[in-house]
């Protein structure tokens, strides 16, 4: 086998290149958004709206509604629960968090235990990339540009806000509204990566990038440069690893973004130990 072929053998498949459509998307929205999740230390509750969204998505599938629906009506009462509980009691946040993305979690899997012969649960959990329709590509794509748009038109209050929310109240922006903003961003974010990587794994699509982006710099601006290119490059490397491992396509893309995360901690790691 040639290298060209090699290159270009797996996406002879109509499904390969709809699967590889979805995740480049999928990663780079969940890229944009991770970098404002780790500056802000809003990392547990990206965790806590992947797995908040499940009830919702196992009704849209009883009901035969598209998922989207269902995971985006979840994961916006999740955040609005988590924020009134915390508001009205002496609980911290990541409590509050862990409480109720648990318990919606358990909601969801015992409606899939009631429904067992409507509801493929590996689907859910871990996505189902191979099996893209047109109206998932859409689906993917409108959410994806729309959060897209929103985040980089949004990008320099949003950064004021993570580094100092007090300056941008002086300055007439209000932080609880972007916030509100950023929160809202982050449940769409997670329905459009539902599709490519199921609810278990998504939170590392919205943590990785960030996180490794801020191990390489410490601008917002290359930030926001560095985790979409990373994530990209990982769903395309993860593609390749899936298909020529025949192994799953959602854990492969998360296993290299992982990995570049590593490679990114060895190489900081070494440049701090030279500069020591």
């Amino acid at each position: 086998m040639t290298a060209l072929t090699w290159l270009t053998d797996p996406f002879t498949y109509e499904f390969m290149q709809r699967s590889l459509l979805v995740t480049v998307v999928a990663s780079i929205v969940c890229a944009l958004l991770s970098c404002w999740l780790v500056l802000i230390g809003w990392s547990l509750l990206g965790d806590a709206v992947s797995h908040a969204v499940l009830p919702g998505v196992v009704l849209s599938y009883i009901v035969g509604i598209p998922f989207a629906a269902g995971a985006l009506v979840f994961g916006f009462g999740a955040v609005a629960l988590i924020g009134a509980v915390r508001d009205t009691t002496r609980l911290k946040e990541d409590a509050v968090i862990g409480v109720v993305f648990t318990t919606l979690f358990a909601v969801g899997l015992v409606l899939v235990s009631v429904t067992p012969s409507h509801i493929d649960l590996s689907h859910i959990l871990f996505g189902n990339l191979l099996g893209v329709t047109d109206a998932d590509i859409w689906q993917v794509v409108v959410l994806g540009a729309l959060t897209t748009a929103v985040l980089v038109v949004k990008r320099r209050d949003l950064t004021l806000l993570a580094f100092d929310p007090v300056h941008a109240h002086a300055i007439g922006l209000s932080p609880r509204r972007l916030r509100a903003l950023l929160l809202a961003a982050l449940a769409i974010t997670v329905v459009v990566a539902l599709q490519a990587v199921g609810v278990i794994l998504v939170v590392a699509m919205v943590i990785t990038p960030g996180a490794t982006a801020f191990l390489l710099t410490d601008r917002i601006s290359r930030m926001l440069v560095i985790a979409p290119a990373v994530a990209a490059l990982c769903a395309v490397a993860g593609m390749y690893a899936s298909y020529y491992l025949d192994a799953s396509s959602a854990g492969m893309i998360v296993l290299m973004q992982g990995l570049a995360f590593g490679v990114a901690f060895a190489a900081t790691w070494r440049s701090r130990r030279v500069r020591a």
